[in-house]
């Protein structure tokens, strides 16, 4: 196998398994009763995230690449490694008839 292809087929396993899954659809709610409509309109709005909270899942979304970066290079260098012991073993049994 080439080593080529050997890549791009672990680059394209690497990215469609890293791939964004879209969220089901919501389902409709009933509508609410008119008391409950006023007891929520009362209440204060609820503080919004602060940014440093919101940067959070972009960080573990970063080390998540980088470690399916690696993996992909392991497993890249770990295929090199096996053709080259397969074709060392080839060239060694050629070698004894």
């Amino acid at each position: 196998m080439n080593k080529s292809y050997l890549v791009a087929a672990l680059l394209a396993i690497t990215l469609a398994a890293c791939g964004k899954s879209e969220a089901p659809a919501p389902v409709a709610a009933p509508a609410p009763a008119a008391a409950p409509a006023v007891v929520e309109a009362a209440k204060p709005a609820e503080p919004v995230a602060a940014p440093a909270d919101a940067a959070k899942p972009a960080e573990v979304a970063v080390d998540a690449a980088k470690a399916a970066e690696q993996a992909a290079a392991d497993a890249a260098k770990a295929a090199e490694q096996a053709a080259a012991d397969a074709a060392k073993a080839a060239a060694d049994a050629a070698a004894k008839k």
